[in-house]
């Protein structure tokens, strides 16, 4: 253990703790969204939710960021504009997640999120999608979707 803490495997290891980490702050989140949906309503609840995570992140910006806004700014003209639908699909996970928990449970709703989710990453990563790196989709990833989806079957039944 301690050799694959060490270089490289070691910097994959904390970016996999910090990705394992935003998964388990996805399913809490979910699940504070989805009583907010049905204490206040879908959209509303989706626009509070997207309120407060400006507000944090602009105060982010002003402690972290200060002086660096006009080189901010010099870049935008550059953007695809396809690379801004990050927002108004912040708003469709929020709205798809407060609706499908209620109906289905924190369990079975993740299921189904973290398994499209994963066909939609390793689409991307197979065509080079949104200006990442291409990594080929090879016969091991295909065998680890096709057990987790016999997984997730085992996980819906009840």
């Amino acid at each position: 253990m301690n050799n694959y803490l060490g270089g490289m495997r070691g910097l994959q290891f904390i970016f996999l703790l910090i990705a394992g980490i935003a998964g388990s702050l996805m399913a809490i989140q979910g699940s504070l969204n989805s009583y907010l949906g049905g204490k206040l309503g879908l959209l509303p609840a989706t626009f509070s939710v997207q309120l407060l995570g400006t507000l944090t992140v602009g105060g982010l910006l002003l402690v972290f960021l200060k002086g660096q806004s006009q080189s901010l700014l010099e870049g935008l003209p550059t953007i695809p504009f396809y690379f801004w639908l990050g927002g108004p699909v912040g708003v469709a996970i929020i709205y798809g997640v407060a609706v499908s928990i209620p109906k289905l449970g924190v369990g079975n709703a993740t299921t189904g999120i973290i398994f499209f989710q994963l066909v939609t990453a390793y689409l991307i990563d197979h065509f080079g999608l949104f200006n990442q790196e291409t990594i080929p989709f090879t016969g091991v990833k295909v065998i680890g979707i096709a057990m987790m989806v016999i997984g997730a079957f085992l996980l819906l039944r009840k």
